[in-house]
Formats: C-alpha cells, structure tokens, sequence
C-alpha cells in the first residue's frame, strides 16, 4: 500500500498554499495497492517536531480521518474527505496546516488499512483511535512532507 501527493514528494517541502501562511487547505493524497481484504482506511497526519515547550509529548495531530471506504482512491485538494473527522491537537475535527514555530519540521501522514469498517464517533483524538484500530491494520503507508515558516512571526 502507498500513499502520495501530486503536490509533494516523499521528503520534500509541503507548498505554502497548505500551511497557515497560505490557504490552510488539504493537500491532495492519493492512496495506491489498497489489500483487497481491506475494510475501511484510516489517515492521520502528525508533526513529531514540535518544541516540548510547547507540547510535552513533542507531537501536533493535524488531520486525522476514520471510517474511508476501502475503494476510496484519494482524498482531492481542499476537500471534505470521505470518512469521519477525529480531533487534532488544535481541538478542530478539520485539516490544520503546517506551522512550525521554530524551524523546518516533519510531516508525516499515515495510512491504515484495516479489517473492520468501524462506526465510530465524530471527534475522536488520536490516542483514541490508535486503540480502537489496534489489532485490525492489515497495512500501512507513510507520506512524509517538511515545511519551514516563510516569513517570521
């Protein structure tokens, strides 16, 4: 399984259009070679880079989306993905752009496929649905993007 952009390669700068100093808008992901047996799809998007100043485990959630239908081929630019929304760090069930506050940071999104098409609730934070899906991932594919502030703050 794979998943992709047409806007970045793997380790290459996101662009500004999907960070705070653009747009904010959802990159297009494509996702690739999905297990047949997959039942639904799951995509988290994190940065591991962030200060612990600022958040002690060192980690932001920025996007983080459930219940994707196995079949689902990508989510398109600046869109609502089809699936659920759980909460990021920022407390939004919504996509939240790169931001770094410091220097250039790593983005990474995940892809899950899993043996189970659950019926969650709206909202749930990462710690929640990396234990929900634990013992149903069948596969899993990283996209990994960097981003460093233009302007200073």
């Amino acid at each position: 399984m794979k998943i992709t952009s047409s806007k970045f390669k793997q380790g290459e700068a996101i662009p500004q259009v999907y960070t705070c100093e653009g747009y904010d808008w959802n990159p297009p992901v494509d996702f690739h070679e999905v297990p047949k047996e997959a039942k639904s799809l799951v995509l988290i998007m994190e940065d591991p880079d962030v200060p612990t100043d600022i958040r002690p485990d060192g980690l932001w959630v920025h996007w983080i989306v459930y219940e994707i239908a196995p079949d689902c081929k990508g989510i398109p630019e600046h869109s609502r993905p089809p699936g659920t929304h759980g909460r990021g760090t920022n407390m939004r069930t919504a996509y939240m752009g790169p931001c770094p506050p410091d220097k250039e940071h790593r983005y990474f999104f995940y892809l899950y496929a899993l043996d189970v098409m659950p019926d969650w609730p709206k909202g749930m934070n990462k710690d929640e649905v990396m234990k929900k899906i634990e013992g149903h991932i069948i596969a899993k594919a990283e996209l990994i993007g960097t981003y460093k502030l233009q302007k200073t703050k």
